[in-house]
């Protein structure tokens, strides 16, 4: 292993938001999902939020937009928000995301908002069905209480699975930074209990640079998930009081698209992931 070069990719959270995220096609869609009519969604919660990529998108589209724009930010680990706050001063969205250090999952708060997003698989942090109905009673309550645009909010969370949902697997991919790195990125399957639905995953990055390996980051992040199936996430969402729910596999829309929920098993195909969308 070589030494990295000067500005050359090496925080493990940097990697994430390249191999991982997509913030701007994540924002066109929870605003597709929202959907038309009145002003449009203005208020983003993103819970779990990690380095809050997306609601840094929020804003960011607001503006291109001249429109005004707010997001609630929401984690419970104090160095992941030290790096959210450090890529929002950079990004000059600062001042419209309110930052917080949270437990998601019980966070009591009534802060209204239009949407709101849980992304990444982090519904899967809810290991318990009681709690997770509490979180989407507290959070239906959040969107009710915003009260915008045409009359009702969302709330968006996605969700993976398939016959290979509980095999122990690996996917690979490569991706290219900014200045020409190739980043091999390698998701997991560590361990899985199809009969309590609990699985472990785990993330690893390596990244070659001039043909010369200069960082490897096994293991970077690790997870231990419930992996809730889309019929148990529908149904909790009815339980604690949203009035539909709906499931979509295409989130990559042209601008002005509104997006078709799947109304056929057939197009999840073998593997799948899906948003499933609750409306209040």
């Amino acid at each position: 292993m070589t030494d990295p070069l000067p500005g050359s990719l090496r925080d493990p959270a940097d990697l994430y938001e390249l191999c991982v995220q997509s913030p701007r096609r994540v924002v066109d869609f929870l605003h597709a999902a929202y959907g038309p009519g009145g002003a449009g969604p203005r208020s983003l919660r993103e819970d779990f939020c990690g380095t809050a990529a997306v609601s840094r998108r929020w804003i960011q589209r607001a503006r291109e937009h001249a429109q005004p724009a707010t997001a609630i930010a929401v984690d419970l680990d104090q160095a992941t928000l030290d790096a959210a706050r450090a890529r929002a001063g950079r990004d000059a969205v600062l001042d419209a995301i309110d930052l917080r250090r949270a437990d998601a999952i019980r966070a009591d708060d009534a802060d209204p908002a239009d949407v709101i997003y849980v992304g990444n698989f982090s519904i899967g942090e809810i290991h318990a069905r009681a709690d997770l109905v509490a979180y989407f009673r507290r959070s239906a309550a959040r969107l009710r209480a915003a009260a915008a645009g045409w009359g009702g909010g969302v709330l968006v969370a996605d969700t993976y699975g398939s016959a290979g949902a509980f095999k122990l697997t690996t996917l690979h991919r490569t991706h290219t930074g900014r200045r020409g790195e190739v980043v091999h990125y390698t998701w997991q399957h560590v361990a899985a209990d199809p009969l309590t639905r609990l699985v472990e995953n785990a993330i690893h990055f390596r990244v070659v640079e001039q043909g010369e390996t200069t960082l490897e980051l096994p293991a970077a992040f690790t997870y231990r998930w419930r992996l809730w199936s889309i019929t148990e996430l529908r149904e909790a969402m009815i339980e604690a009081g949203f009035a539909s729910t709906e499931m979509h596999t295409n989130v990559d829309l042209p601008p002005g698209v509104t997006p078709t929920p799947v109304s056929d098993p057939a197009e999840l195909g073998a593997d799948w992931i899906v948003c499933v969308v609750g409306r209040s």
